[in-house]
């Protein structure tokens, strides 16, 4: 069986306490579309904030009471870690995450010829990846896949 996408995108969940600060950091200092709160169906009182991010949607949900652990941060834990975006300007995007006090994790470097990447946190902790490619490089005969970044970068700690 073989997926049939109806979509050429994901959308994304993440959960927060911080709903004002995670919306204001992916709306104002990433530029993502801001598409409005709604309730959260899952749980009476909650709230789900929706950005767009090109065709795909991230949605800020804070429950009414939280059920999660803050602590359980970093590569090492269980689930997902990290997002990736391609950007065409990563120095201006690193540069608005410093301003924002947000850490860079990783600052600019170069892990190919071709690609750049820096790892930032946002107002949760959850690392956001942002990858430059200046072309689309073939791989060479016999290559390995490409490492992220993220899986060496040091783990935060708390």
């Amino acid at each position: 069986m073989t997926i049939k996408l109806a979509k050429d995108s994901i959308d994304l969940a993440l959960v927060t306490n911080q709903l004002e600060e995670m919306t204001a950091f992916y709306r104002d200092v990433l530029g993502f579309e801001d598409r409005g709160q709604i309730a959260a169906r899952s749980t009476p009182g909650g709230r789900v904030a929706q950005l767009q991010c090109g065709s795909s949607l991230i949605k800020l949900v804070r429950y009414a009471t939280p059920s999660f652990d803050e602590r359980a941060r970093g590569l090492g834990v269980v689930g997902f870690r990290y997002v990736t975006l391609h950007v065409r300007n990563l120095e201006e995007v690193v540069e608005a995450c410093e301003r924002a006090g947000r850490p860079v994790v990783t600052p600019i470097k170069h892990i190919d010829p071709q690609i750049r990447v820096a790892i930032v946190e946002d107002p949760d902790g959850n690392l956001v990846e942002f990858l430059s490619v200046t072309r689309r490089a073939k791989p060479r005969p016999g290559a390995k896949p490409r490492e992220s970044l993220v899986e060496s970068a040091p783990q935060p700690s708390g």
